[in-house]
């Protein structure tokens, strides 16, 4: 056993000893509820209504200060701290003793009036104490002075591990989740007020699709078959808009068994939503307006993120995938073959993989050269349709390009879009294109869905399909840089023993 962990030991097994004479004190240290009145921010922001009124307030014990026949605690509830009063003659007999037994960490209740201290901070004078919760375990040290916080909980990997101690001690964090629950929210109202109809579709899947990705499989004892978690909801909300539900979207946890970085985790929040009788242009424009919507709605739509300011109530610009290429190379690569553009990729110091493709080297130049260019967003319009399976052909009459866009902002990407493919038999052949990649070693290619296919001929509308990734959405409009910062509980590798 280490130091660290003989220390450990001891602290436990004192706090436990501690928690025993609670009980010979005829303390239950463990009730079963308390009701509260007031939260601490509510008490401060309205003192002079409140001052010498009673109140009832609950929550962890950040700090403890013991003079005498008088204390003072910092107490934490979910919307901040109070200082706590506490002195022996104002107390029932014996509670100032059992008082003394309590650690950070613990959770009290107080019954007691507002009221002012010497030195202008806003308290409360404790009449009533109650033990909620002994805590056994001490919370990593945090410590503070003139308000300052410092040699604070703020190991990277130890925070995401134990996110309960990170809420605990880092005020920050706690905001940043606050926020992304009114980030949803304003989604959900945006959508619901444009007439758009939530809906649920199946997370375990007998094929995967919607996207190109390697999934997760599983196995289902009773039926007898493996099954995969989603990559995508795209297929099944598509069949919702072939049945008549003309707007429908989902918000939901997509799965996709790939690699980890500041963008990336492999379980994540995506919003898909389907909108019969449009086009990728009506998308662009509500994409455009929803994330304008809830930039203000959560805050304000000017940011910093990084190094990047920018002012998301501006229009948005939009640009053709082949122009921004040429706009980068200074020369149109449109039309040049597989050789042609290896060779590009080459010259630029490119990572090329002997089972690319074209679609993929086309991919590989403009996520290397351009994609951490678009700083301000940006919408890429009218893709390559070899990487885009999904996506009707262009209406111009180029069978190369498809109506697509992606938008991108401070560098990455937070949107993709399609004027839906509705053509059975053109879909049929797109599919069967990616079997024929399957086998050619991409691990990513799309399998054909045969349910699918026979929904599409029973005749879907045009439609328009917007992604959007809700954890980007949320690291942008809370200033966070990794999507760690913005899943409660991220993925991580297993801890060393």
């Amino acid at each position: 056993m280490s130091e660290d962990q003989k220390s450990l030991k001891q602290i436990m097994d004192f706090r436990i000893q501690k928690l025993k004479k609670l009980l010979d004190y005829g303390v239950n240290p463990y009730p079963s509820r308390y009701k509260p009145t007031h939260k601490s921010l509510f008490i401060k922001n309205n003192y002079a209504d409140l001052e010498n009124s009673k109140v009832i307030v609950s929550g962890r014990i950040m700090a403890i200060r013991i003079m005498g026949k008088a204390s003072f605690i910092q107490l934490m509830d979910y919307a901040g701290r109070i200082q706590i009063f506490i002195k022996k003659d104002n107390l029932a007999d014996g509670v100032y003793e059992y008082f003394k037994l309590l650690d950070i960490g613990d959770h009290v209740g107080i019954n007691g009036k507002v009221f002012t201290t010497k030195t202008g901070e806003i308290s409360i004078n404790a009449q009533e104490l109650v033990v909620l919760s002994k805590s056994i375990r001490p919370l990593p040290i945090v410590k503070e002075k003139d308000g300052e916080v410092y040699d604070s909980f703020n190991d990277k990997e130890q925070r995401y591990r134990n996110r309960h101690l990170d809420l605990i001690l880092n005020p920050l964090v706690k905001k940043t989740f606050i926020k992304r629950t009114k980030i949803l929210k304003s989604i959900r109202n945006y959508l619901d007020e444009q007439g758009f109809l939530e809906v649920e579709t199946p997370i375990l899947q007998p094929i995967y699709g919607g996207a190109n990705a390697r999934p997760f499989t599983t196995h289902h004892n009773t039926l007898g078959q493996d099954l995969f978690l989603r990559i995508a909801d795209e297929l099944y909300l598509k069949r919702l808009i072939i049945g008549g539900l003309d707007k429908v979207y989902e918000m939901s946890k997509d799965f996709r068994n790939e690699g980890m970085d500041k963008d990336h985790n492999p379980e994540f929040t995506m919003l898909e939503f389907y909108w019969a009788y449009s086009d990728y242009e009506d998308c662009m424009n509500l994409v455009e307006d929803l994330i304008k919507f809830v930039s203000i709605k959560v805050g304000s739509p000017v940011l910093e993120w990084g190094k990047n300011k920018f002012d998301l109530s501006q229009p948005f610009s939009r640009v053709p995938f082949f122009d921004l290429l040429k706009n980068e190379l200074g020369y149109d690569i449109s039309e040049m073959d597989y050789t042609q553009l290896k060779k590009i990729c080459l010259d630029k110091g490119l990572e090329v993989d002997s089972k690319n493709n074209v679609g993929q080297l086309l991919d590989l130049l403009i996520s290397e050269l351009v994609e951490p260019k678009l700083i301000e967003p940006t919408f890429v319009t009218d893709y390559p349709k070899s990487i885009s399976p999904l996506a009707k052909m262009h209406r111009n009459g180029n069978k190369n390009i498809v109506e697509r866009f992606e938008l991108f902002i401070g560098g990455s990407e937070f949107a993709n879009s399609f004027s839906e493919l509705n053509d059975p038999i053109d879909q049929r052949r797109r599919l069967e294109e990616q079997v024929h990649l399957k086998e050619l070693g991409d691990d990513e290619a799309h399998p054909i869905d045969e349910s699918f296919l026979q929904a599409m001929e029973n005749g879907m509308p045009p439609t328009g399909g917007v992604g959007i990734g809700i954890d980007r959405l949320t690291m942008l409009l809370t200033g966070n840089r990794s999507i760690k910062d913005v899943i409660l509980f991220p993925a991580l590798k297993s801890e060393k023993e």
